[in-house]
């Protein structure tokens, strides 16, 4: 007869052959298939189970076929609430029972508006955009006054878009719309000509661009194009046309460009028409956004009106005439008047810059977005919650759109929700046919579908899976380890999980994941793989595999982690980020290991059937690397048996309490070598020997049974053996 041995080598010599014989087995092939393609339609546990199929396949690929009719009892496992220790499947001393409750998302993916990481990005952008907001005002300033010197000509002016298009800013211009021939008539306008160009087109603002200069008619500059003080106009107009946010420097550029252009004023009119001059008089007189520009208009010209509608002060601080003109030899005001009103300014714009301060915007941002469940919701006004001291904030889609560079004056409401209903992977989505990479990153900075509800992050890998290879890793990571040891290396682990979370979050691409060395070393490492024992290149070659073609690279490797790998993965073939391989309550690489455990299971079965020395032998083989202590084998019935078998143990070894079975299996069997595959194959041998004495299988030498003992040995004898040899 064949020793058990030999017939465990005969399968593990050509383990991947064998697996493959067993997957082409008609029966097995086409459960897998079903398997493969009923799965992903399953959303809830009654479901799952309600598939028999389906069911018991999986019952089986975790070695749970036993427990297949206790329906009420797995149902309680899948229910189970992984990350609480004191779940019901984390209670059970079989850890099988965790590990098939990890293989399903019955609990689904968390929805969210927004995932940590995406808030975070956004909140930091945001903040960072009034820093990069100044350094951009500083730097076209400092190059409008470095080369506006050398301007000689009308039309050397004009070549210059830089030049030209901050002049054209700095009066309120656009400088999309504004033509350059256009501009060249109004800034070669003769301006004591009541018939000119510009004098003709009857707006104060262009009267005002042509007065910033010093052109000719002809186009020509007698001296310089522009002095000092046309100088400090422009760049304090720019300044304050480019600020969103109170800041000194932006309260001083108010005071320049008012000092410089209240003198140049001759009506209400004239006044009314410049937006910065009614900012710094609404600043200057505490005026909110419910007092339209006619309450100014008309408080400036009639006392009585002023008087009724509270604003005196404003209007003694000017000298028009009721219908908002001055009189001969008058001005818009007195030196004294201006210094009054430049004060008043002074004094209220210190306490929005005061009140300007992000970390409140942020604050409440934060607060908001955390239960935000629509796009509805993410639109509403702050003026609509209950908390008054908000309505002064940013709204978060305003926010949200400055983060990435967008004035929320470029888009209405309707358009954001557009742009957040759309599909940022389809390129005839709305959002991808604004051609505009602002609003696409916009877009992935949330995570709303097209009924404009939240759903769950779209990521490289899903946040339940990022748990998964976290905790594998750290169980890899710290197995045999106590003491400082364990210390360092759980504090170790610990730091490579966290930046493994945060930058996951962040990935975009495969490329992009394989360029970073210490996620790829994480989560190899977590599926039990040497990072040295695998190239660059051949990492490449998985990632862009199909796995759906049997053919393809990742499939034809000896070793199906790597394809496993590569399904825990959101990516597409061509390595982007996509929908359609998350599954629902399996993703994609649980679904590959499942098959392949069902696979690998079946083979165990089949050789049980004919040997079950065999059978136990596999399991061990297969079970090892992943013992971490003496409780492992204790809790786990067949390496309970495999470990009794091994040692000749007494039956009444189960009785004994379980921390001195703990001492024994401990002081038999140095779990640190389960770890190495030939002293993994040692034990297998011993095992094999004395499965084959013990059932009378196989042939058993003299030397053998002198070196095992042919007689049964006490449980207590036993142990007091292993604690001797262990003294």
């Amino acid at each position: 007869m064949v020793s058990t041995y030999v017939s465990y080598l005969a399968v593990a010599r050509n383990l991947n052959t064998s697996l493959s014989n067993v997957a082409s087995q008609a029966t097995v092939s086409r459960d897998s298939a079903y398997y493969k393609e009923n799965i992903d339609k399953v959303t809830t546990v009654d479901e799952f189970m309600g598939d028999y199929k389906l069911y018991s396949y999986a019952m089986k690929a975790y070695g749970l076929d036993d427990m297949t009719y206790a329906k009420a009892f797995m149902k309680k496992v899948l229910e189970s609430d992984l990350s609480d220790s004191s779940s019901f499947a984390n209670s059970l001393s079989d850890s099988r029972y965790a590990e098939f409750a990890a293989a399903f998302k019955f609990s689904g993916e968390t929805k969210t508006a927004q995932s940590d990481v995406q808030r975070d990005n956004l909140t930091d952008a945001y903040e960072t955009s009034f820093d990069t907001e100044a350094e951009d005002i500083a730097d076209e300033t400092d190059y409008f006054e470095e080369n506006i010197s050398s301007i000689t000509s009308v039309d050397d002016f004009l070549s210059s878009s830089r030049l030209k298009n901050y002049a054209l800013t700095a009066f309120g211009l656009s400088t999309e719309y504004t033509s350059s021939s256009f501009l060249k008539q109004v800034l070669t306008s003769d301006l004591d000509d009541s018939d000119s160009f510009v004098n003709q087109l009857g707006d104060d603002v262009y009267v005002s661009l042509a007065k910033a200069f010093n052109f000719n008619e002809d186009g020509s500059i007698d001296g310089d194009v522009m002095s000092e003080d046309q100088i400090s106009l422009v760049t304090s107009g720019y300044a304050v046309a480019s600020s969103t946010i109170a800041s000194s420097d932006t309260g001083e550029a108010y005071d320049t460009y008012f000092a410089a252009q209240i003198g140049n004023i001759t009506s209400v009119d004239q006044l009314m028409n410049d937006d910065k001059l009614v900012d710094y008089l609404r600043t200057a007189y505490g005026l909110t956004d419910d007092e339209t520009d006619n309450y100014i208009s008309a408080a400036l010209k009639s006392a009585d009106i002023a008087d009724a509608i509270g604003l005196s002060d404003l209007h003694d601080a000017f000298n028009f005439d009721e219908d908002g003109a001055l009189a001969d030899g008058d001005t818009a005001q007195t030196s004294e008047q201006t210094a009054t009103t430049t004060a008043a300014f002074d004094e209220n714009y210190q306490v929005l810059i005061a009140n300007t301060d992000t970390e409140d915007a942020v604050d409440n941002y934060t607060t908001r977005i955390a239960s935000v469940t629509s796009i509805d919701d993410f639109l509403v006004s702050n003026a609509d919650d209950d908390d008054d001291d908000n309505d002064d904030l940013p709204e978060m889609w305003e926010m949200a759109l400055r983060a990435y560079g967008i004035d929320s004056t470029e888009v209405s409401k309707s358009q954001v929700r557009k742009i957040l209903e759309s599909d940022p992977t389809d390129s005839k989505s709305y959002v991808n046919s604004l051609n505009d990479d602002r609003f696409v990153a916009f877009r992935k900075a949330f995570n709303f579908d097209s009924d404009g509800d939240v759903t769950v992050p779209l990521q490289a890998m899903s946040e339940s899976v990022v748990d998964d290879y976290a905790a594998y890793y750290k169980q890899n990571k710290i197995r045999y380890l106590d003491g400082d040891e364990l210390t360092e290396a759980t504090d170790a682990a610990d730091d490579e999980i966290t930046y493994f979370r945060e930058q996951m979050a962040t990935i975009t691409t495969a490329s992009e994941f394989l360029a970073d060395d210490r996620l790829v070393s994480l989560v190899l490492e977590a599926k039990g793989l040497d990072p040295d024992d695998v190239t660059s290149d051949q990492l490449k070659k998985m990632f862009s595999s199909d796995l759906d073609d049997e053919d393809s690279y990742v499939n034809k490797l000896d070793d199906n982690r790597f394809a496993e790998l590569v399904g825990a993965f959101n990516f597409d073939q061509d390595g982007n980020i996509s929908a359609e391989p998350t599954g629902t309550v399996q993703q994609r690489g649980d679904v590959l290991e499942t098959i392949d455990s069902y696979v690998r299971m079946t083979l165990e079965d089949d050789q049980g059937d004919s040997n079950t020395g065999v059978r136990l032998a596999l399991y061990f083989q297969r079970k090892a690397p992943e013992i971490s202590n003496a409780y492992d084998i204790l809790g786990d019935s067949a390496l309970f048996e495999f470990f009794t078998t091994t040692f000749n143990l007494s039956s009444y070894v189960s009785n004994m309490d379980v921390d001195k079975q703990a001492e024994m299996v401990s002081n038999f069997i140095d779990i640190k070598d389960l770890s190495d595959p030939d002293k993994v194959d040692n034990l297998i041998k011993r095992f094999t020997a004395m499965y084959d004495m013990a059932n009378g299988t196989g042939t058993t030498s003299t030397a053998l049974s002198i070196l095992t003992g042919s007689a049964t040995i006490s449980a207590d004898t036993l142990l007091t053996m292993a604690q001797l040899k262990s003294g």
